[in-house]
């Protein structure tokens, strides 16, 4: 029988397929110039913990805070398309779902406009932090 726990719950624990995580530690190993640079530069040292490709249901996501219950997406160009940008919508449902908010940029953009990226991520920490 599943155990279903309740969102507001400190314990609260996602739900994730174990056989994701040889990929999602393959993914930590060779993320892309604009994962290295926004987790080598911000996300290491962010406020709260941050997790790179993190298996969230049947999806990793690229960097997720249980603490704000925040998941970062960088998107490359497959996410462009129109099957990308549909499978995007899909999983943004799907983890909108379990009450967790996404933000997504492109790869571009943390790249050259790196400040910006930086100031809309840490406007996600709330005046009252948990």
């Amino acid at each position: 029988m599943p155990n279903h726990q309740n969102l507001s719950s400190s314990d609260f624990h996602l739900p994730y397929h174990p056989q994701l995580i040889p990929r999602a530690k393959e993914l930590r190993k060779n993320p892309t110039p604009a994962e290295r640079k926004l987790w080598q530069s911000y996300l290491k040292t962010f406020p709260f913990r941050v997790l790179r490709q993190r298996p969230i249901a049947h999806f990793i996501v690229d960097f997720y805070c249980a603490a704000l219950k925040l998941v970062i997406e960088v998107d490359g160009d497959s996410h462009f398309t129109q099957e990308g940008q549909e499978y995007d919508q899909e999983r943004t449902e799907i983890l909108t779902g379990y009450g967790l908010k996404v933000v997504r940029f492109t790869n571009d953009q943390v790249m050259h406009q790196f400040e910006m990226v930086c100031g809309q991520i840490g406007g996600e920490i709330p005046l009252n932090p948990p």
